[in-house]
């Protein structure tokens, strides 16, 4: 999946005009191996670890214009650096740990039937969603 999302990633750069420089390449293979929501910062650490020698402008420069491209998405938490993820996921929401900051997605039929009963309620249907719950462990007793 990740070498076909790498894919993905390079044509819409390429799409876009940009140039696919080895360095741009590696940062793609990162962005496409990512199993979680990094910033742009955590990026480039990984990209700088696979010795791509990307800089943080390039890294900014590039998820902008993969976000233009409409291929990754931009998530924007309270108080938290811009993360990003694919943005040809299945819909989920996300939890948001404000403790250790970490990210989690979840679905909930529930939720979803709720929010879509709230709408028709107001004469709504919903078009699109986003849910984010901050919270952070309960102590044990």
């Amino acid at each position: 999946m990740s070498e076909s999302r790498a894919l993905q990633l390079e044509t819409a750069l390429r799409d876009a005009g940009v140039r696919i420089t080895r360095q741009r390449k590696l940062l793609l293979s990162v962005l496409a191996d990512c199993a979680d929501h990094p910033d742009a910062t955590e990026l480039h650490r990984r990209a700088e670890a696979a010795g791509a020698g990307v800089s943080l402008a390039t890294v900014y420069r590039t998820l902008t214009t993969l976000q233009a491209q409409g291929v990754i998405e931009k998530l924007e938490f309270q108080g938290e650096p811009a993360r990003w993820e694919p943005a040809d996921q299945h819909h989920h929401d996300h939890m948001i740990d404000v403790e250790t900051g970490q990210v989690i997605e979840f679905t909930n039929d529930r939720i979803e039937r709720l929010q879509a009963e709230i709408a028709a309620e107001m004469g709504y249907e919903i078009v699109h969603h986003r849910l984010e719950l901050y919270v952070r462990r309960k102590p044990t007793a």
